[in-house]
């Protein structure tokens, strides 16, 4: 959306494994950029054609497998996305002479760290425990091999947990929307594990300012892009509970396996080399959020 009210004409490529074309319906009307979608995997070859023939300035890689534990299930399937689908995007761009690729990676690079290191720095040690942050971590490195092989910038954003309108409810990815579709739909919400484990919710809208101005800025760097505030899954249930008018008990399973106990970015560098904080408060993230499903 913000790209198109800029006036860029964009070109998305999406499988719809997890998004759908009615997220796109503001964009395809609001003006004055253009939006066009191409229904494809980005693992295949075909990807980089689809990526060399638009000749993007700017490639914002955005496209992942996003669940943790199917990365553990079958990490062969996730980094057919997360490895091989960076690939095809980064030699569509190569060849597009693209100035600058934006890459999403994520807060799971750094692993289960002490926690008195918590918010983390970028200069934090990088230990995945799961095949989906090795994959994210790979990415990292990837950028810097394709800048200095062929002058093409880059940069690394990795988030938090991000939540916000559109995000898909189904699967085991996106938390917030699990949470708020069953609440506001009267279904029972499940809580893994004892429900103490922590992350950092960063709302949509404030990530979506830091890729633009990643566009810009910061070549050849890796930003956190997050709060720094932890927040337990017990508290964002009761939370949204409360706020939805749910019930006051979640169903209790064991925790899941490659799942971090405590997680939570901090956003120095991006301030200093962005000049992007976030601007939403959770409460308010929160709301908007419910308010959005509700209306759904």
């Amino acid at each position: 959306d913000r790209l198109v009210a800029q006036g860029s004409d964009v070109l998305i490529i999406d499988d719809l494994s997890g998004g759908s074309e009615t997220n796109l319906k503001e964009a395809y009307h609001s003006g004055p950029g253009t939006v066009h979608l191409t229904v494809a995997d980005i693992g295949e070859v075909g990807t980089t054609e689809a990526v060399a023939a638009h000749r993007p300035d700017v490639v914002f890689h955005l496209a992942a497998q996003v669940n943790v534990n199917s990365s553990v299930d079958d990490p062969v399937a996730d980094a057919h996305t997360n490895i091989i689908g960076l690939l095809r995007v980064l030699n569509g761009a190569q060849l597009a002479g693209t100035r600058k690729f934006v890459f999403t990676s994520s807060g799971a690079i750094y692993g289960e760290v002490d926690p008195e290191l918590l918010p983390l720095q970028e200069d934090t040690a990088r230990r995945p425990l799961s095949p989906y942050g090795v994959a994210k971590l790979a990415g990292v490195f990837y950028l810097e091999a394709y800048e200095a092989l062929h002058g093409l910038a880059g940069t690394t954003l990795a988030l938090a947990n991000v939540y916000g309108p559109r995000q898909d409810p189904h699967g085991e990815a996106g938390v917030v929307a699990i949470f708020a579709e069953r609440l506001l739909s009267g279904q029972p919400c499940t809580i893994y594990g004892d429900g103490e484990q922590t992350r950092d919710f960063v709302y949509v809208g404030d990530v979506a300012e830091a890729f633009l101005a990643a566009a810009e800025r910061a070549d050849g760097q890796l930003l956190n892009i997050g709060t720094g505030v932890e927040t337990s899954v017990n508290h964002l249930y009761n939370s949204m509970a409360a706020a939805a008018g749910g019930p006051v008990e979640p169903v209790r399973e064991s925790e899941r396996l490659g799942e971090l106990k405590r997680s939570a970015l901090s956003s120095t560098r991006a301030a200093t080399e962005l000049g992007w904080r976030f601007t939403t408060s959770l409460e308010e993230g929160l709301s908007t959020t419910l308010d959005w499903f509700a209306n759904r």
